[in-house]
């Protein structure tokens, strides 16, 4: 019976993933799994930082399944999961599945689940219609146990397993004398009970001959038989209904189509395949995993009712900062600590948003809500995203309940919190092998005020020196990225975690002077280059600040 996929969620967070982002999707994809018994995976969008990978194998997580785009795919729609067959299965086998599962069109796929060619309901009806080849049952190399299948009948002398592979079919109505003139070499013959007639046939060299109406075959005639390599099968059918049938059993195989195939991967999509459906008159297109093997089948009426991806966003909710596709994709719920962004959705969806330092917070509150074992793994994820979203404690965007919830759950993970923090931090701040895009984009998000559009990166460091190493070399590739992206404005945070003290290199007309009117600064004379004692957040201080000065 043919049944359909079941789709699954993806818990994602924003582009250039932090730990936080990381972190509350596995965790909460886990929690949704738990109370829903539902399919539910944890995804990201980019590289992950060392930061984040550090914290992935201290508590040996695997790292979430990396997703290009949620536009929907092949396998976002109602793929019906149609059994392939064999290619040498009778026509009337084929027929039978077809009608039973209302199926107009049936793969043959090998054993190993490589597709070989497809035959239609139309392909069938056309071998009782338009074929008139005596020979066909020969040409089409069809097995006697397709034979027996076919016409109900029994083995007598032979092997089931052979193939009628030359001459023609034919009907033995003539007496034994006339017959001598017509039955040629390698025939297969379609007789009743008449011993001389069942002679004839055999002397005269025939490869099969089928005994209708159920009629003992003698000793004799299945010993002569064997003798001349001859097969022997009798049918309970009359001669005329066994050569009206005896076509059905011939193998799929001949008249498939196999060359040319249409065929599409679960990984395409829809809006670029359905021209292609359009265009051909195929009623049914098989679908093929990422290894190239047979999927499933899709017609067009698929795709009327496609629905998109089914997504959970956490750790942000602004279109600019989410995965590509997020227009097209289903957004069922959406857990977050940040601003109120430009994220629509099509319908009312569940949308938790505190502020709280940490997106991770929340989800152990719903842990707890729900009353949910919380194991070492998940501790130590959550807990770790709190210390690094909340610089340890010292942002201002951290609560008091950020700060507890930390300690609870590193109490569970069996982790010292100042220095498991600075073992992460470190692991992230190791910024001589990377190159000014990792850089740039470890930490990165877009922001739109009015018709500005800014970029804002950070960098978290516990030194001083590597921090004043990265301003010479960040600020000429942050002229040109800016140039290169089309953006008004771009900025990089170095932020100084022991010190609570942040460089922010700047680019775009006017930046750096808006950047002091809006923390009320003094012109320290150094292009492109502003000090913010205090400020350690993007979120909380300086995203903020920056939007009160552009609005205003």
């Amino acid at each position: 019976m043919a049944k359909y996929n079941k789709k699954k969620t993806l818990v994602i967070g924003h582009k250039n993933p932090d730990t936080d982002s990381v972190c509350s999707a596995v965790c909460y994809a886990a929690l949704k799994r738990r109370l829903t018994g539902d399919d539910y995976e944890a995804a990201r969008v980019g590289h992950m930082n060392e930061e984040t990978l550090f914290v992935l194998r201290y508590f040996g997580v695997e790292k979430p399944t990396r997703v290009r785009h949620v536009r929907t795919e092949v396998r976002d729609i109602d793929i019906r999961q149609v059994p392939g067959v064999n290619r040498n299965i009778s026509l009337k086998n084929a027929w039978n599945i077809m009608q039973r599962d209302s199926l107009v069109t049936l793969p043959a796929v090998t054993e190993d689940g490589t597709l070989e060619g497809l035959i239609t309901v139309s392909d069938i009806a056309r071998t009782y219609l338009d074929v008139l080849d005596s020979s066909i049952l020969s040409k089409a190399h069809t097995r006697y146990s397709n034979i027996i299948e076919t016409l109900e009948g029994l083995m007598i002398v032979g092997d089931e397993n052979g193939y009628f592979s030359q001459g023609k079919v034919l009907i033995a109505a003539a007496n034994p004398d006339m017959m001598e003139y017509y039955i040629s070499e390698h025939d297969l013959v379609i007789l009743g009970n008449r011993y001389e007639s069942q002679l004839c046939a055999i002397e005269m060299g025939a490869d099969c001959i089928i005994v209708c109406e159920g009629a003992a075959v003698s000793l004799t005639i299945q010993k002569l038989a064997q003798e001349k390599g001859c097969t022997v099968m009798t049918t309970p059918y009359d001669a005329y209904t066994a050569a009206r049938l005896i076509n059905q059993s011939m193998p799929i195989g001949y008249f498939m189509k196999s060359d040319h195939l249409i065929t599409f991967q679960e990984t395409d999509v829809v809006d670029e395949i359905k021209d292609v459906m359009a265009s051909k008159r195929h009623r049914d297109f098989p679908i093929l995993d990422e290894d190239g093997k047979y999927k499933g089948m899709i017609s067009r009426r698929n795709l009327l009712g496609a629905r998109g991806k089914s997504v959970i966003l956490v750790d942000h909710n602004e279109r600019s900062q989410a995965v590509d596709g997020i227009e097209n994709a289903r957004i069922v719920e959406i857990i977050d600590h940040h601003r109120i962004g430009s994220i629509e959705t099509i319908g009312p969806v569940y949308f938790r948003n505190q502020p709280l330092g940490c997106t991770a917070t929340i989800v152990y509150q719903m842990y707890r809500e729900n009353q949910v074992e919380v194991d070492r793994q998940t501790a130590g994820l959550l807990c770790s995203a709190i210390l690094s979203d909340t610089l340890l404690f010292r942002s201002p965007t951290c609560t008091e309940i950020d700060r507890r919830a930390a300690e609870e759950l590193a109490g569970i993970a069996g982790i010292d919190v100042e220095k498991y923090a600075m073992e992460m931090f470190s692991a992230g701040s190791n910024f001589a092998s990377k190159t000014e895009d990792d850089i740039m984009y470890q930490d990165f998000k877009l922001f739109t005020v009015g018709k500005i559009t800014l970029g804002v990166g950070q960098i978290n460091s516990l030194s001083a020196q590597e921090l004043e190493a990265l301003e010479a070399r960040m600020l000429p590739y942050l002229k040109a990225e800016r140039a290169r992206r089309g953006l008004d404005m771009m900025f990089l945070m170095l932020t100084n975690i022991l010190t609570e003290t942040t460089v922010l290199l700047c680019d775009g007309q006017g930046a750096e002077r808006m950047i002091q009117d809006a923390f009320q600064l003094e012109d320290d004379g150094k292009a492109n280059w502003v000090r913010l004692p205090g400020v350690v957040s993007r979120k909380k201080q300086l995203v903020p600040a920056v939007m009160v000065a552009l609005e205003g």
